[in-house]
């Protein structure tokens, strides 16, 4: 990963290098105490400086955005479905019943082993955020720590959106609706979760696309990130994923509740241009809604 530099501007003349880093490049306090620690992450003028350093107008610095060293992760070789790969960044789109992050099971490939393959130790993966292991769809991760923080600030600023697919069991009366209630664990389960009272803020769109034989083909935007919250959510609202056999009705034709990342954007956390992808519609999807491409 290459050094990411800026030519110090004469109004920054006598600030430290940890000050213009912060402003300039958005380094946090974390980051800033790792590269404390790694000899040569920081260089002025091409010379190793400790951050309490002192700049001059027409300087160059410089710092590392890699982590340093590879994650322990065991690589496990796995296809993947890469839609956009820069220096920086991953996105691919994840096929059915692969976790993201690694599983009881050493020896099962989830995205995270996978990419550890895939890098062969250069960069490490940092999932921006995290699909179902049922859930297909597009998922970007980052390729160190830092990249991964910017990404996550354009999540809690709204810059970073995510648009789903969805099959719903049943015809809603309206076309677009919001389902905003707050989301937490269902008591007694580590893993399930339910609208509650106590709970986090969550907040669902849907709007619907298609109706074919009692089933709805939705797009569903989560303005909020909670756990499960587009499963809990629809299921609230009466009309559960297809498929879903933890918030609806097993199904024998289908192994997973039918949901697909389908489309995605952000600012892109160097070049800051604008990133648009999408992914297309899954077979399992395809059976129930043939005619949509």
């Amino acid at each position: 990963m290459q050094m990411l530099s800026i030519t110090i501007p004469n109004t920054y003349e006598g600030r430290t290098v940890a000050s213009v880093l912060k402003e300039r490049f958005d380094v946090s306090e974390t980051y800033l105490r790792r590269l404390k620690t790694r000899p040569g992450s920081v260089l002025l003028n091409g010379e190793p400086v400790y951050v309490v350093t002192r700049v001059n107008g027409g300087d160059t610095l410089a710092f590392d955005p890699s982590d340093g060293e590879p994650f322990p992760i065991r690589p496990i070789p796995f296809p993947l479905d890469i839609v956009f790969e820069d220096e920086w960044l991953i996105v691919i789109n994840k096929p059915k019943n692969l976790s993201v992050h690694p599983a009881r099971d050493p020896n099962e490939p989830t995205v995270e082993n996978a990419l550890a393959a895939y890098f062969s130790g250069v960069d490490n993966p940092h999932p921006v955020s995290r699909l179902d292991k049922g859930t297909t769809g597009l998922l970007a991760v980052a390729k160190s720590g830092y990249i991964h923080a910017l990404m996550k600030r354009q999540q809690a600023d709204g810059r970073y959106r995510k648009k789903y697919l969805a099959i719903l069991c049943g015809v809603p009366e309206s076309t677009h609706f919001l389902v905003e209630a707050p989301i937490g664990p269902l008591n007694g389960s580590t893993y399930q979760r339910t609208v509650t009272g106590d709970g986090a803020a969550a907040k669902s769109e849907c709007t619907v696309l298609a109706v074919r034989n009692g089933l709805s083909l939705c797009e569903l935007v989560p303005h909020t990130g909670r756990t499960h919250q587009l499963r809990v959510h629809m299921a609230y609202a009466g009309f559960p994923l297809l498929g879903d056999w933890l918030y609806g009705q097993r199904s024998e034709a289908f192994d997973r509740p039918l949901l697909h990342a389908s489309k995605l954007s952000f600012s892109h956390p160097v070049t800051h241009a604008p990133v648009a992808l999408s992914a297309p519609v899954p077979d399992d999807f395809q059976i129930c809604f043939p005619s949509e491409q």
